[in-house]
């Protein structure tokens, strides 16, 4: 559209505005027509390239032309040069040398009409020379309509980079849930087969079937152990929520501490991320205590209070020989981790006191 009506103002210019030749008057006209011309095409300058002292000599320079081609053009459209000038100055410059420069273009245009310079005063009044400075208004409208668009767009590509930045952040905090997933379900337990295994090949060299026999059974009971671990894991990660005091009494059965549960409180449905993240604390601190304290009692409270949901696992002391090997100490740094990202918190440590003295604890503290 700014192309096509810059066309059509040079084209009704060259059509309309005479004198235009070669010598005298006609030379001047026509240099001063083509001046115009040059300020006209320059609108097309994308603003970011022109710097703006360079776009106010240029306008200014474009105003004078305009008004000295009212001058002494005999008749014609040589004032629509003005108007489309002064409507360009509104949308190029800030507020302030906007107004003043189109103040200048009217007074310069009104004052050529006014006092009769040139021949073109008989057919225009010197007032059209004043409202030449009037585009200006529409200019700064189409500016701050521009700005607006410009904001409108930068803001929403913003809020696409935040988004993208939000979706990265989110598949890095899946990834590290998972990975704390893979390693509640197979570190421990690959650890201890490889150790039995390590012992049964030891022990093969010494001849005692018994005790290799005996080292096989525990690793089968280990595999069987991983492969009830990671059904636990696959069901977690398919299930958007568990119930958590079932979920938790079916792990502590099938991990062979029966009425091993204490609920406290009024339950509650808690989130899904809540119920996830507490049953894998309940499955690494079973673990544990499986390893740690073989024959051991364990004893779990899951506690509803007004402000949290606590759960504590205790075990007691061995009372078979320990043949657990050194863990990975990601364990409990997972726990920490889990417990951290709902906002709680979480102790860990040996009992002191009290029938499982010699045990351990393990206490998640989780907000509401």
């Amino acid at each position: 559209m700014q192309w096509a009506l810059t066309a059509a103002v040079i084209v009704s210019g060259a059509l309309t505005i005479r004198p235009m030749g070669v010598s005298g008057r006609g030379l001047l006209v026509a240099v001063l027509f083509v001046l115009n011309c040059a300020a006209l095409l320059a609108r097309g300058l994308p603003p970011g390239k022109v710097p703006q002292r360079a776009a106010v000599v240029w306008l200014s320079l474009g105003v004078l032309a305009a008004a000295a081609l009212i001058g002494v053009s005999r008749d014609g459209t040589g004032y629509l040069f003005a108007y489309f000038l002064c409507g360009h100055i509104g949308y190029r410059l800030p507020t302030g040398p906007a107004l003043v420069l189109a103040l200048s273009c009217g007074l310069l245009c009104g004052g050529v009409l006014y006092f009769a310079i040139g021949p073109g005063h008989e057919l225009l009044p010197w007032a059209v020379g004043l409202t030449t400075a009037a585009p200006v208004v529409v200019g700064m409208l189409n500016r701050v309509q521009h700005q607006a668009v410009d904001a409108v767009l930068s803001a929403a590509e913003s809020a696409e980079r935040a988004a993208r930045a939000e979706a990265r952040t989110a598949v890095l905090a899946e990834r590290g849930r998972i990975a704390r997933d893979v390693h509640d379900v197979l570190a421990h337990s690959l650890a201890g087969i490889n150790m039995q295994l390590e012992l049964a090949d030891a022990l093969l060299e010494t001849g005692d079937l018994e005790k290799v026999r005996a080292v096989n059974d525990k690793a089968h009971s280990l595999v069987k152990e991983s492969l009830k671990q990671a059904q636990w894991t696959v069901h977690a990660l398919r299930e958007d929520a568990l119930p958590l005091v079932e979920t938790l009494a079916s792990m502590l059965e099938s991990s062979g501490h029966r009425d091993a549960l204490t609920v406290s409180g009024t339950p509650v449905e808690v989130p899904a991320r809540t119920a996830q993240n507490l049953l894998r604390i309940a499955q690494e601190s079973l673990t544990n205590a499986a390893r740690h304290a073989p024959g051991g009692t364990v004893r779990v409270e899951l506690a509803f209070a007004a402000s949290s949901t606590v759960l504590t696992v205790r075990n007691g002391p061995a009372t078979r020989r320990v043949n657990a090997g050194t863990g990975s100490g990601m364990g409990l740094i997972g726990m920490r981790e889990r417990v951290a990202l709902l906002g709680g918190t979480l102790t860990a440590g040996p009992v002191g006191e009290g029938p499982d003295q010699g045990g351990w604890h393990v206490e998640a503290v989780i907000p509401r």
